[in-house]
């Protein structure tokens, strides 16, 4: 059960970092409302992961959470905010996946 408290923590770090993205490319009333999005994920996100550290080993759990964190934000980059997709980038990408479904099928 902890490891899906953890994705769903990595997946609220991906909205929180994707809310920033907003606050930077709005302004007045709309850049507030993505700051508060962004708090309210980052909150959200916080402490999800320490739920899911109660149980998981903390090297592990911070390690997948912000490997999920950088390959969604970086998919939502590339497919929202426009950011380029280059081989080398996604070959990236793809070796950060590995990395994480790595250390979960190696943990405990």
């Amino acid at each position: 059960m902890n490891w899906i408290i953890l994705i769903i923590a990595g997946l609220f770090e991906v909205a929180f970092a994707s809310c920033l993205g907003k606050v930077k490319e709005t302004t007045g009333n709309e850049m507030y409302w993505w700051f508060g999005g962004f708090l309210v994920c980052l909150t959200v996100s916080m402490l999800l992961l320490i739920k899911a550290t109660e149980t998981l080993p903390i090297g592990t759990a911070y390690a997948v959470w912000t490997g999920i964190g950088a390959v969604g934000t970086a998919l939502v980059g590339i497919f929202v905010f426009k950011d380029p997709a280059s081989f080398w980038r996604v070959f990236f990408i793809c070796t950060l996946i590995g990395s994480v479904i790595g250390l979960k099928a190696v943990s405990h």
